[in-house]
């Protein structure tokens, strides 16, 4: 029997073709959740979408790191070694997201990037009709083009580790 505080163990994909298959189920998990999102900016109250994007995004990291083996659980769980190459990897690669605890005021500085795009659906939330179509557009590019980014940061992380462990050199 296992506990609410044991994290479940998944390996990081350590082939590119794991990685792909990894990437392409994530995806669809994207699609699927944006269009939720897209459905809830439909409704005409300004702030809805906000709180619903930040609580699919809240949602949706976490399963995206998970599935890469790249929560901070399992990170701590890496040799010391690999540690360092992830920790490296995301530090180069300016993964905002990967291996870390996810927050709402990360969610939110993160959505504040495409801050031109939520803008201008909040606005759109005004115009009937077609200001909802076009802040639920706006609403299912702005998680898709977030967590996309966030998907190749992670296909990044998982192709470093997938490289052979380094070896210390005596001198």
């Amino acid at each position: 029997m296992t506990t609410a505080s044991t994290a479940e163990w998944v390996l990081v994909p350590d082939s590119p073709e794991q990685i792909e298959a990894v990437a392409r189920q994530c995806r669809r998990l994207v699609t699927k959740r944006a269009l939720v999102g897209a459905g809830v900016a439909l409704v005409p109250v300004p702030g809805v979408d906000w709180v619903t994007d930040i609580g699919i995004l809240m949602k949706l990291i976490p399963e995206i790191n998970h599935a890469f083996g790249l929560t901070p659980e399992q990170v701590e769980r890496l040799a010391p070694d690999r540690q360092l190459v992830v920790y490296k990897a995301i530090s180069a690669g300016g993964g905002m997201l990967v291996g870390k605890l996810v927050t709402r005021e990360l969610l939110i500085k993160l959505l504040k990037m495409v801050g031109v795009r939520l803008t201008t659906q909040q606005a759109a939330k005004y115009v009937p009709v077609a200001g909802q179509a076009v802040s639920a557009l706006l609403t299912f590019s702005a998680l898709k083009y977030v967590c996309e980014q966030h998907i190749r940061q992670c296909m990044a992380v998982a192709r470093q580790l997938a490289l052979p462990a380094p070896t210390e050199t005596v001198a």
